[in-house]
C-alpha cells in the first residue's frame, strides 16, 4: 500500500537524532555500563516515538510507521537467529574445551622479549574465541597487565597492545555481537561481512603488530611469568586439553570457506561441541545437569528432592547438562584469584540467554530505523549529507566521521553502528555499492573507537577493568585508530572495493 505525505525539512528530521543522542548521554551518565541492560533499548523506543510524533505531523498516518516497522524487523530476522545460535555454539565450545584450548595454546605464545607482540596476539586469539573484548580485557587483558608491570613496560603500553588485539578478535569472531550487528545494519548476511572486513582488518592489525615489536625491542624488560605458568596449571587440570579440539572450529572454517550458509554452519558447530564435550569433558556435563536439577525442583523439601534425584538417571543429568550449555548460563571456576575476583568471565557462557540483550537492542533499534526510514526523516538527512559526496571515499570518510560521533555524543558502540548504518545504506545502494562496503565501514569505525573515549561505555569499561586511563592507552591502542584510517585508504584509492553486480556504473 502506497501513502501520501509531506516531505520533511532537514530540521524536522534531525527532532529525533537530537533526542536521541541528548536522551542516551543523560542515561549512560546515569546508568553506566548498566544502560546496556535495557535502559539504552527504552531510549530507542522513545526516540521512535518521537519521530513517530514528527511522522503524524507530516500527515503520515499510523499504518505506513507500523509497516515500516515491521519491514525493518524482518530485514534483522536471519541476523537475531544467528545471534541465538552462536550463543548455544559458545556454550558447547566451552563446555567441549574448545575455548579453553584456544586460550591454553594462545597463552604459550608469551615471550618476555616480544611481550607487546606477544600480549596483542593472545588476546586476539582469546577474543575471537569469546566473541569479547570485554571478556578478554577483565581475565587474560588484567594477567597481561600484571606481567607486564613485573617486566617493567609502561602500562599504557600494554593496555594497549591488549585491546588492539581484543578489538581485533571482537571484529572478527562471528561470536561478536558487533560482528552480527554491523551485517544486520548494513543489509549483508555475517560471513560475507567478515570475509569482506578482513581486507582491510588483517593490514591494520599487521601496523600494529610490526610497531608493537619495535617498542618491545626498545623498551626492555625482565623476565616473569609466573602469573601466565598459573593459568596455564589451572586450564590444563580443570579439562582434557588437547590438539583434537581444533578438528571442530576446523569444519566449521572448511564449511565457511566452502561457503555453506551460516545458520546450518553455526548450527554444525553447536553439534559439533556437544559430541566434543561428551568425548572429551565427559566428567563436567553431570555435576552441570545436577546444578541445575536442584534449580528446577527448588520447590520441594529435602527429602522430596533427595528421592527426585536418586530417581533420576545419569543420562537425564547429561541431558539437562548440555541443554544448559546452550540455551543457559555456565561457568567453570579455575582457582586462579583474578579470574574468580572477575567471576570467571573467561570461562564462562550465556548461550542463547545471554544473546537476548542484543536481540533487543536490534529489535528496538528496528523499530527506530523502521519509523524514521518509513516517515522519510533518513532519507533527508542522507539526502544532505550525499549533497557533498563526489566519490566513494568520500562517502566512506563520511561514514567513519559519522560512528565516531556517535561514539562520543551517544557513548555507545552499537548506538554507532545501529544510527549511521540506517542512515547510510540506501545511499550505498544508489552509488551501486554492494552492503559489505557499509557493514566493514561501520566495524572499522564504530566497534573500534568506542574503545577510545572515556566516556563512551567501552572507554569507561576498560579504563576501569584494565586500571589504566583511557589517555594513557589510547595513544598505544594502535588497531583502534589505524582501522578506521585504513578503511578511508581502500575507500579513496578504490582498493577492493565491492559494487552491486545490477549497478552499472561505479562512482567517479
Amino acid at each position: 500500500m502506497s501513502y501520501t505525505y509531506k516531505k520533511p525539512t532537514l530540521f524536522q528530521a534531525f527532532i529525533p537524532i537530537i533526542f536521541l543522542v541528548v536522551a542516551l548521554f543523560i542515561n549512560v551518565r546515569i546508568f553506566g555500563d548498566a544502560s546496556l541492560d535495557g535502559s539504552n533499548q527504552i531510549i530507542l523506543i522513545l526516540s521512535a516515538a518521537v519521530a513517530a510524533l514528527v511522522a503524524l505531523r507530516l500527515k503520515m498516518p499510523w499504518e505506513a510507521m507500523q509497516d515500516g516497522v515491521v519491514k525493518s524487523i524482518s530485514s534483522a530476522m536471519a541476523s537475531i537467529l544467528i545471534l541465538l545460535l552462536i550463543g548455544s555454539l559458545a556454550g558447547t565450545w566451552l563446555l567441549s574445551g574448545i575455548v579453553p584450548a584456544m586460550i591454553y595454546y594462545g597463552l604459550q605464545i608469551l615471550n618476555p622479549t616480544i611481550f607487546l607482540f606477544a600480549a596483542c596476539i593472545v588476546c586476539s586469539i582469546v577474543s575471537v574465541a569469546t566473541g569479547s573484548s570485554w571478556t578478554t580485557a577483565a581475565t587474560v587483558g588484567i594477567a597481561l597487565i600484571g606481567i607486564g608491570k613485573a617486566l617493567g613496560l609502561h602500562e599504557g603500553m600494554v593496555a594497549g597492545a591488549v585491546l588492539s588485539g581484543a578489538y581485533f578478535g571482537d571484529k572478527m569472531s562471528p561470536l561478536s555481537d558487533t560482528t552480527n550487528l554491523a551485517p544486520a545494519m548494513a543489509g549483508t548476511d555475517l560471513f560475507s561481512h567478515i570475509r569482506y572486513m578482513a581486507l582491510t582488518t588483517v593490514p591494520s592489525i599487521t601496523v600494529a603488530l610490526v610497531i608493537y615489536l619495535i617498542l618491545g625491542f626498545t623498551s626492555g624488560g625482565g623476565s616473569d611469568d609466573s602469573q601466565t605458568q598459573e593459568i596455564l596449571s589451572a586450564l590444563g587440570e580443570s579439562f582434557n586439553i588437547n590438539g583434537w579440539l581444533f578438528l571442530a572450529p576446523a569444519i566449521v572454517v572448511f564449511l565457511i570457506l566452502k561457503k555453506v550458509p551460516a545458520i546450518p554452519v553455526i548450527l554444525i558447530g553447536a553439534l559439533l561441541g556437544v559430541v566434543f564435550a561428551f568425548i572429551f569433558q565427559a566428567d563436567k556435563i553431570t555435576p552441570i545437569g545436577e546444578n541445575v536439577h536442584v534449580g528446577i525442583h527448588w520447590k520441594l523439601t529435602e527429602n522430596e528432592y533427595e528421592i527426585q534425584k536418586a530417581n533420576t538417571s545419569d543420562l537425564e543429568f547429561q541431558f539437562i547438562g548440555v541443554m544448559q550449555a546452550m540455551f543457559g548460563d555456565i561457568t567453570f571456576l579455575t582457582g586462579v584469584e583474578q579470574f574468580d575476583q572477575e567471576g570467571d568471565e573467561l570461562l564462562s557462557s550465556g548461550g542463547m540467554h545471554g544473546m537476548l540483550g542484543t536481540v533487543w537492542l536490534i529489535l528496538s533499534a528496528m523499530i527506530f530505523g523502521g519509523i524514521m526510514e518509513a516517515s522519510g526523516l533518513l532519507k533527508r538527512i542522507a539526502e544532505a549529507v550525499i549533497s557533498g559526496i563526489n566519490s566513494i571515499g568520500s562517502l566512506v570518510a563520511s561514514t567513519v566521521g559519522t560512528c565516531v560521533f556517535f561514539n562520543i555524543t551517544a557513548s555507545d558502540q552499537y548506538l554507532a553502528i545501529v544510527v549511521p548504518g540506517r542512515m547510510y545504506a540506501d545511499i550505498y545502494k544508489e552509488k551501486g555499492l554492494a552492503p559489505e562496503n557499509l557493514s566493514r565501514t561501520l566495524e572499522d569505525s564504530g566497534t573500534v573507537t568506542s574503545v577510545l573515549v572515556p566516556w563512551n561505555t567501552c572507554g569507561a569499561y576498560h579504563s576501569n577493568v584494565l586500571g589504566v586511563s583511557t589517555f594513557a592507552y589510547a595513544p598505544f591502542a594502535i588497531f583502534n585508530y589505524i582501522s578506521p584510517l585504513m578503511s578511508i585508504i581502500f575507500a579513496y584509492f578504490k582498493i577492493k572495493i565491492k559494487m552491486r553486480e545490477e549497478a552499472k556504473t561505479e562512482m567517479d
